[in-house]
């Protein structure tokens, strides 16, 4: 069972912490360890018991998932809309990006009762595939997880032990 996440104790921890974790993933990405990617499966596979996404859902909240043409094409069906439609609805065109993000936040999709989502089946790849904790290669996502690191209490978890792992 994941524990809950005490979002205000968070915050706490990445204002104190979040220069100095962005520094050790700039070295990280610079010169990685030898089997780095096996070194973020076995952390990541550590951090999801601690977190419990449903207590925070900070990413629904705060960011947006870009939304690739299939995504609008398989959400779009499952509301029963046209892709036009739910485009006009929903999401606005970001071309410094040249992607389609949501309109506003928190994502229109999340329920705040609960932080569940009404999409979950269909859900942007994005939000699928997010904090991209294990993500091929990982020294590519790098400058991802030093943005996640302030949104995303799997992040900061990650981050914070790979320090006490990787020799810096």
């Amino acid at each position: 069972m994941s524990t809950a996440v005490n979002f205000r104790s968070f915050k706490q921890k990445v204002n104190h912490n979040k220069k100095a974790m962005r520094r050790f993933l700039g070295k990280l990405e610079k010169n990685p360890p030898r089997h780095m990617q096996k070194i973020a499966e076995i952390v990541s596979a550590e951090v999801w018991p601690e977190v419990d996404c449903l207590t925070c859902a900070n990413c629904c909240k705060t960011m947006s998932p870009t939304f690739t043409p299939k995504d609008i094409k398989r959400i779009s069906a499952h509301l029963e809309m046209t892709p036009q439609e739910f485009k006009d609805k929903w999401l606005m065109y970001d071309k410094k990006d040249d992607d389609w993000m949501n309109k506003k936040q928190p994502c229109q999709f999340l329920n705040l009762k609960d932080n569940k989502c009404s999409i979950y089946e269909v859900r942007p790849a994005d939000c699928a595939g997010f904090p991209h904790l294990t993500k091929k290669k990982w020294t590519d996502y790098v400058h991802v997880h030093q943005q996640n690191i302030e949104y995303c209490p799997a992040t900061y978890k990650m981050v914070e032990k790979m320090q006490a792992m990787v020799v810096k």
